[in-house]
């Protein structure tokens, strides 16, 4: 596929989209032309190599995302009572089906009159110049450092890019919105059916033959039509119940059933490991009530920064007239019973189908759950007095509902819409992403076709309201840009507030501290790392104060990480290579990394953040960032490479001197961005642009901090130019390479303190800056709502 032809997918063919003017005379950013690309002809997301269709198209190749799915052919009318039912098959016979039930039932047919009755179911440019990454698209940007550029205007005939606005049908956040559920199983898989009683031998000519095939080409064995759609929308409207419970008994026959449901759980050598201990009493409820409000109020102060006031109410417990605990009995079973010793985890992992059995069966019953999932486990047991063997899976809330929820419960952050399946979907090897029938993408080629230029309907929308709120025009400088350009990055006009946020931290070692680039001991990374866990960072009390949550990952510390909350474990490598003797990564290496990044954007986005914010920590990391930056610049060691934590004249000529040799001992190659990347950065730098090039796919803004986030957007913007529309530059570092790549990209810095910390210390300390940007442009009335005269031309 060309740019050409990825344009035009994008685009729709239509003109709707004007060229777009920036304040500062400059092009907005991501709304430059396309003349080139650095992956030319990969698969458009989870479609293979044909041409992505337009909007709308008819002839979807994926039946997933028909928006019209064909009728199913119509069922044959039910026989009556005692008629007999014709087969496909003449010598193999059909067995008559049992009626559905009548008001007035039909004698019963004298053929079947031996069979067991049937347990009714439950209701239902310029030259480039040496050793010089370009932007891959039609030009670098001008400068953007100095005073903030007059309000003058000028035409960008770049190419914009097709988002409809959010408001419209086809705008999605993600590049792969969750298909719409399928009308039924493509291949349901047998089901283990409960016990039955015998059952006498079945009357001459009606001799059970399974058809391999039922009506409609489904599987012989496959429910019908009102049946299949009932169990999808049981799993489909299961519900996370967290309040609205009233206070009537749940009848007997009726938890029964549900029980019974989830006793039908699948488990390793049929060792059904779990128990359910009704809880009715409520003193012992009011019990787990007040562990749950414990531990909401120690969430609320966690150290990563969450706030926990939005955390799932505990007064369920008292609410609902039934809770249920599900444990699990790790040793239950036969010795040798299948699975028991190769997956000692299997027991738990039963349980929770169990728990999974019982949510679904409550849900066709009518009934709520909800799950106390803030408490821990042991303190449960305890509060229950289980013997010390048992361990608890789940604790529920249960019982009868004023209504269902039409959508899923918000999470801690807010609103969650949820990881769609084609992210989940891998085909043979994990990272080979596509829905069945659909050709397998990488990762990265999937996140880069769907990064794309800013909405300049939106933009051009924003910038019209600017200019008819109620202060003079321009009045409010950056923030004017910052809020159009946020409108072109949403699609709509205004748009959304970018709130909550969430920072992610990307921690590694690099192996060229063995130069002496830096007085601090390599282990302090490690250190540190704890540090943020503790909650004792810069980082930590910036994020408390805007209101941000805090995540640290691991991609690359040479020292061992216990586990821990706020802590991701996705290392690649202990640290990197001394890059002064060769690449500091290989190429897959990087890769991981890279991707590593896209997955902790999108699990931050799905999981409800809507703005992400860059964060580092690694002793010696500003030395391959400023090898970076001259890579991708073109600038002098001397000019791009800074004191760092402060080094004294003699570490700093040395550190100059060992850019230099990196950049002579891994040549840049200009059609190579990753390559380039794997060469002369570190495994945070490589996640980081992963983080960068995730969020734009997401249409979620970005807030860079200093200079390592800097020269992992510099190789973003090279990988893919429009990954620049989601970045907003937190502040200037007093790292003379950062105020090169502000430079590079166009980006203006919303905060100048001289800061050269990392951590994302910055860019926190600019979060409210862009929040409130959006809010201004959502929330000041215009001349004509208030009323308010303007001035006279």
């Amino acid at each position: 596929m060309t740019n050409d032809d990825r344009g035009d997918a994008r685009s729709g063919g239509d003109g709707e989209h004007e060229p777009s003017r920036w304040r500062s005379g400059k092009p907005a950013p991501g709304l430059g032309s396309r003349i080139g690309g650095l992956l030319d002809g990969l698969p458009e997301s989870g479609r293979g190599t044909q041409a992505r269709a337009p909007h709308g198209a008819a002839g979807s190749a994926n039946p997933f995302r028909s928006r019209d799915p064909a009728p199913p052919p119509p069922a044959p009318e039910p026989p009556e009572a005692g008629e007999p039912v014709a087969d496909a098959s003449p010598a193999a016979p059909e067995p008559e089906l049992a009626p559905e039930p009548e008001p007035a039932p039909e004698p019963p047919d004298p053929a079947s009159a031996s069979a067991p009755p049937a347990v009714a179911p439950p209701p239902s440019g310029p030259p480039l110049r040496p050793n010089v990454i370009p932007f891959r698209g039609d030009r670098v940007p001008s400068a953007a450092t100095g005073p903030r550029p007059p309000a003058a205007q000028t035409a960008n005939h770049g190419q914009a890019d097709q988002h409809p606005a959010t408001t419209e049908p086809e705008q999605s956040m993600y590049a792969h919105e969750a298909a719409a559920p399928p009308p039924g199983p493509q291949h349901p898989g047998p089901s283990r059916p409960a016990p039955r009683p015998a059952q006498a031998a079945p009357a001459p000519g009606a001799a059970h033959a399974q058809a391999p095939a039922g009506a409609g080409g489904r599987p012989g064995h496959a429910f019908d039509d009102a049946e299949r759609a009932a169990v999808y929308r049981a799993i489909r409207e299961r519900r996370d119940v967290q309040a609205g419970f009233r206070p009537d008994p749940v009848p007997h026959d009726v938890l029964t059933r549900v029980l019974e449901a989830a006793h039908q759980a699948p488990s390793a050598g049929h060792s059904q490991p779990w128990d359910f201990v009704v809880v009715q009493d409520p003193v012992l409820r009011a019990r787990v009530r007040d562990l749950a409000l414990t531990e909401r109020e120690e969430q609320a102060g966690a150290p990563t920064g969450a706030d926990g006031r939005d955390l799932p109410g505990p007064d369920a417990a008292l609410d609902a007239p039934i809770n249920i605990a599900v444990t699990v009995d790790p040793t239950r079973g036969a010795l040798h019973a299948p699975g028991r010793h190769a997956k000692p985890m299997s027991a738990s992992h039963a349980a929770a189908l169990a728990v999974e059995n019982l949510w679904i069966a409550a849900r066709a019953e009518g009934l709520g759950v909800g799950w106390v999932g803030h408490v821990g486990e042991p303190d449960i047991a305890r509060a229950l007095e289980l013997p010390s063997y048992l361990d608890v899976v789940a604790y529920l809330c249960v019982g009868l509902v004023e209504e269902f929820p039409t959508e899923p419960e918000p999470g801690p952050t807010g609103r969650g819409e949820g990881r769609p399946l084609s992210w989940a979907v891998h085909h043979d090897r994990y990272g080979r992403r596509g829905l069945p029938g659909q050709e397998p993408t990488t990762l990265l080629e999937e996140t880069i076709t769907a990064i794309g230029a800013l909405n300049t309907r939106a933009v051009e929308e924003a910038r019209d309201r600017q200019n008819r709120m109620t202060k003079p025009p321009g009045s409010l400088g950056i923030l004017e840009d910052v809020s159009a350009q946020l409108a072109g990055l949403a699609g709509e006009c205004p748009p959304p507030i970018p709130a909550p946020a969430a920072v992610a931290v990307f921690a590694g070692d690099h192996g060229v501290h063995a130069q002496g680039v830096s007085p601090w001991p390599q282990e302090v990374t490690a250190q540190m790392v704890h540090n943020f866990l503790e909650g004792g960072a810069v980082v930590n009390a910036f994020a408390q104060q805007v209101g941000a949550e805090v995540t640290v990952v691991d991609v690359g510390v040479v020292g061992d990480l216990p586990r821990a909350a706020g802590l991701l474990s996705r290392k690649v490598a202990r640290g990197t290579a001394d890059f002064t003797r060769g690449p500091a990564m290989t190429r897959e290496q990087a890769l991981q990394a890279l991707e590593g990044g896209i997955e902790i954007a999108r699990d931050l986005v799905s999981a409800g953040n809507r703005c992400l914010v860059t964060g580092d920590m690694g002793i010696a990391n500003t030395t391959p960032a400023a090898a970076l930056v001259c890579a991708f610049t073109g600038a002098d060691p001397a000019q791009a490479t800074g004191r760092g934590t402060g080094v004294d004249d003699a570490t700093y000529e040395h550190k100059v001197d060992v850019v230099r040799r990196a950049l002579a001992a891994n040549p840049v190659d200009h059609e190579d961005p990753i390559g380039t990347l794997a060469a002369l950065g570190g495994l945070e730098h490589a996640a980081l642009t992963g983080f960068v090039l995730g969020a734009a796919a997401l249409r979620v803004p970005v807030l860079l901090d200093g200079v390592i986030a800097g020269s992992a957007a510099l190789a973003a913007a090279a990988i893919s130019p429009d990954a620049l529309s989601a970045c907003f530059a937190g502040h200037r570092s007093s790292e003379p390479g950062h105020s090169l790549t502000l430079e590079h990209l166009g980006l203006y810095p919303l905060v100048d303190l001289e800061l050269r910390l990392g951590e994302g210390s910055g860019a926190l300390l600019a979060l409210p800056l862009l929040q409130a940007a959006a809010r201004a442009l959502r929330d000041v009335a215009t001349f004509d709502d208030a009323g308010v005269s303007t001035a006279h031309p």
